[in-house]
């Protein structure tokens, strides 16, 4: 008969079981959504939209998304008590954390021309 994972833990010392919950505890913390995330810092999609100032159904979208703007995600890790960081990861060198990327607020926006209206003739008969 085949043993599973659960038979082989109980199997295990105390001690060996508490360091093997608590490294697949660090190991899930380390990949969660976002609902994941505001569900463990045992916050409600309700308080959530209270502090961005959205409906529910808006942070309910948002938690759904695979796509979101780097300022959209910043908000909402903020509105957690959190702060982003964004790292880059390469294969011949050490991560580095990219700085300098504004929040929408304090982007700069590049300058806009005046639109210029359209001549239109008088067409006087």
């Amino acid at each position: 008969m085949a043993t599973n994972v659960r038979d082989t833990i109980k199997g295990l010392s105390p001690v060996r079981r508490k360091k093997i919950e608590a490294r697949a505890a660090a190991l899930i913390a380390e990949e969660m959504s976002l609902r994941n995330l505001r569900q463990a810092l045992t916050l409600t999609q309700e308080r959530m939209a209270e502090t961005l100032g959205i409906g529910q159904d808006g942070v309910s979208r948002l938690e759904k998304r695979s796509d979101l703007l780097l300022s959209t995600l910043r908000t909402y890790i903020e509105a957690m008590g959190g702060q982003l960081s964004l790292i880059a990861k390469f294969p011949d060198r050490k991560p580095v954390t990219l700085t300098g990327l504004a929040t929408m607020e304090t982007a700069p926006h590049p300058p806009t021309r005046p639109r210029r209206r359209k001549r239109t003739r008088d067409h006087a008969a």
